[in-house]
């Protein structure tokens, strides 16, 4: 199921929030390009023997074409200190525990309590993450005010971090919820409906983007592709109205 390899960083390519991207030397395999997560696993430098997982890459998976750094051994990363007791990627080997809107201890609980409604706020359903670009500047040549929040699905990369379209929107959108298993977002919810609540109520969204990551997973059939993820996102819209 995982590929394994270990390698030595050789240079710094380039980084963006929450992401660096580098050179590796793979033993037995040769050079290779990898990105690390720095949340997860610390900020690379060359010279430093990395532990990766190389299956996507031995696959000839389109969307990145990374290997994937799972830890640096030597100087591993710092224990987290912070509140939170949300696990995202629950489970496997790379749990990592976040700050959820809704969970108890967050200053906006009882507000998330308390909501039913989104008070009729516009939500924008697509089924691919490349769609956001687009849909965010039509709504800002519209309403150039508009507060707009982007709602991550779980479909898809787990990390926001992976993107670098939300990287370079940095700006434009007013904020960045993460729900269900992924992770990284402004706000951590855990279900599509806290993270379109916390949108509204928290962030003061005036209108709401709802897309999976880049990566999508689609297998040919009608029903094996993860944008149909989207029917959830309207059932969720429809239902908190």
């Amino acid at each position: 199921m995982i590929r394994w390899r270990a390698a030595t960083v050789t240079e710094i390519r380039r980084s963006w929030r929450g992401a660096v991207e580098v050179d590796v030397d793979i033993d037995g395999d040769g050079p290779g390009r990898a990105l690390a997560y720095v949340d997860l696993v610390g900020r690379p430098e060359p010279g430093d023997r990395v532990v990766l997982n190389t299956t996507a890459t031995a696959l000839g998976l389109g969307t990145g074409g990374y290997a994937l750094v799972v830890a640096i051994p030597r100087r591993p990363s710092p224990d987290p200190n912070g509140p939170g007791h949300l696990i995202k990627a629950r489970y496997t080997p790379a749990q990592a525990v976040v700050f959820g809107v809704d969970e108890q201890d967050s200053p906006h609980h009882a507000v998330l309590a308390a909501a039913e409604s989104l008070d009729g706020m516009p939500v924008v359903i697509a089924d691919l993450h490349s769609a956001l670009p687009a849909i965010l500047a039509g709504i800002l040549a519209d309403r150039p005010a508009a507060r707009v929040v982007y709602l991550m699905t779980d479909g898809a990369a787990l990390p926001l971090a992976f993107s670098r379209t939300v990287a370079g929107l940095a700006g434009l959108l007013a904020g960045t919820v993460t729900c269900g298993q992924s992770f990284g977002g402004d706000l951590e919810a855990v279900t599509v409906h806290t993270g379109l609540l916390a949108a509204r109520h928290v962030l003061a969204a005036d209108v709401v983007i709802v897309t999976q990551g880049p990566g999508n997973l689609g297998t040919g059939t009608p029903w094996g592709f993860s944008g149909v993820q989207a029917g959830d996102a309207a059932n969720a819209v429809a239902t908190l109205g």
